[in-house]
């Protein structure tokens, strides 16, 4: 199965709870930091709502 490795490029300061939560959610903390998360349409879903903070790309 294929994965992810999503990238916050953006801060979430001043962002609406619900994506704070989200980008917390996926395990990143700081601007940089990367996380490797599975392919499947939860965490999709999760990339698609923060999608203007983050940098998606896959790895196999």
């Amino acid at each position: 199965m294929a994965k992810l490795k999503v990238t916050l490029i953006k801060s979430t300061i001043g962002r609406v709870v619900k994506q704070q939560a989200t980008v917390k959610a996926l395990g990143l903390k700081k601007i940089g930091s990367e996380v490797i998360v599975e392919d499947n349409a939860a965490m999709r879903g999760m990339v698609s709502k923060v999608s203007h903070l983050v940098k998606v790309e896959e790895v196999e």
